[in-house]
């Protein structure tokens, strides 16, 4: 079934020769504009947040990319997308009547498109590894019973708001049967707990492939992806918070304030404080479930010199020289 078509270098305004750090800053600047915690329309922030953080889901990561520009432009061409011939797309592999549906999901923060090429929780198939895929699996079991359906498989993109304070998600799937033009849509609720994680499952059960013979449904599977964040940078439980410094800061020491996902926080930068190095602030990370303690913000020193100076500056700068030992 054609999907449309996302140009994910016009979403995020850079062009396909831009290089890491220009998609990078891209992001950066829109997610910040369209954040929805800051946004005045909250609903058409949310959207176009979910549009944003897709397009860099794909083109900050170099393997994506790679098979993203693979397409090429003759995809545009036509109504919309339409998968290779030959590749089986978000068709199901658990029994006779999961071989006949596609499915397509709603509310998930992920396009049709990104589904059909990434979905899957990163599963590869078709084409030789090309593209990922929503997909059912897992079927064909048998019990006296008869046959369970098949697990159905998707993506779900979860913020870091979400992973603080956990969620409630509707989500919807469409069930379409190619060979009777049949069209089935369930809405239902997915609750994402505290502390999720990149990677992890959210297993909805009963919500998957029709049983055979009786045999019990399978399950909804749901990825998590958790979204990119203009101000952090997650690695487990933690977070990382590039902070740009003024070299006399760095030098004397200061007091500056740093962004946190509840309440922005004072931190004391000790005096000689280098380039690269990482201050840490307790549990001011993510939470972690099971009554575990939260990860912590580590806040990494990134000293920026002045792009100009005036001729005052300079003289300072000469005098200063002339003053100090030199460093090592």
């Amino acid at each position: 079934m054609p999907v449309e078509f996302k140009d994910y270098y016009a979403t995020l305004g850079v062009p396909r020769t831009a290089s890491e750090e220009e998609i990078k800053k891209a992001f950066r600047k829109l997610a910040r504009k369209h954040h929805p915690d800051t946004a005045a329309n909250k609903a058409e922030a949310e959207e176009k947040f979910k549009e944003i953080n897709e397009a860099y889901e794909v083109l900050g990561d170099s393997q994506k990319r790679r098979k993203y520009d693979a397409l090429g432009a003759n995809w545009k061409h036509g109504g919309g997308f339409e998968p290779p011939p030959g590749w089986t797309g978000a068709r199901g592999r658990g029994g006779q009547q999961d071989q006949a549906r596609e499915f397509h999901f709603g509310g998930t923060g992920f396009s049709d498109f990104f589904e059909q090429l990434f979905g899957g929780g990163g599963g590869m198939g078709g084409l030789g590894g090309l593209f990922g895929q929503a997909r059912a699996s897992g079927g064909g079991r048998r019990s006296p019973a008869g046959r369970r359906g098949g697990d159905i498989e998707g993506d779900i993109l979860v913020t870091l708001e979400e992973v603080r304070q956990g969620a409630i998600r509707e989500i919807s799937l469409q069930r379409e049967n190619p060979a009777t033009g049949d069209t089935a849509v369930q809405t239902f609720r997915v609750r994402i707990p505290t502390g999720i994680r990149d990677g992890q499952t959210i297993k909805v059960a009963g919500k998957g492939g029709e049983g055979l013979g009786g045999g019990a449904p399978g399950d909804l599977l749901l990825h998590v992806r958790v979204a990119a964040h203009p101000d952090f940078q997650v690695r487990g439980g933690d977070l990382y918070h590039d902070l740009d410094l003024a070299p006399w800061d760095a030098v004397l020491g200061a007091t500056v304030s740093v962004p946190t996902l509840e309440a922005p926080v004072s931190l004391r930068i000790p005096p000689g404080t280098a380039a690269g190095q990482q201050l840490r602030v307790r549990g001011r990370g993510l939470p972690a479930g099971g009554g575990n303690p939260p990860g912590d913000l580590y806040v990494v020193i990134r000293i920026q010199l002045p792009k100009t100076i005036s001729e005052g500056e300079r003289d300072l700068w000469k005098a200063l020289k002339a003053r100090s030992a030199s460093p090592g």
